[in-house]
């Protein structure tokens, strides 16, 4: 059986956030959650500032593609903005690339470097000592 992926969608975030461009925003991206493993990257590079709604808006973001399943990278951050994500801890929680192009091929590419190498079992003193 074949699994054809869904596709990856990009969406460019505004600037800042008002209650109208946070519905706009969330209705956009239902329509690419509807998918089963949603794959979507978020171009920062509008973006200007990064307060609590922003932050909140990309956490539910993040949850809900992780709820199916899905991923969600972000891109282009600018420097000022990237400070304040830095900062906040962010970093950790999501997969960040400088250009939207890098990050849409990082959903392409496979995940090879981390799958453990047959080789690599040596390094590990517990497997060593195990496989005798």
């Amino acid at each position: 059986m074949t699994h054809n992926p869904s596709p990856i969608a990009v969406m460019p975030l505004p600037e800042t956030f008002n209650a109208e461009r946070v519905r706009m925003f969330l209705s956009d991206l239902e329509s690419c959650m509807d998918d089963s493993s949603p794959r979507i990257v978020l171009d920062c590079s509008n973006l200007r500032e990064l307060c609590k709604p922003t932050i909140h808006l990309l956490l539910c973001c993040l949850e809900e593609a992780m709820k199916r399943n899905g991923g969600i990278r972000l891109a282009a951050i600018p420097p000022g903005v990237s400070m304040i994500f830095d900062f906040s801890e962010l970093d950790g929680l999501f997969e960040v690339f400088d250009t939207t192009a890098r990050a849409v091929k990082s959903f392409q590419r496979p995940y090879l470097d981390r799958i453990v190498q047959k080789d690599d079992l040596g390094s590990c003193p517990n497997i060593t000592a195990n496989r005798a």
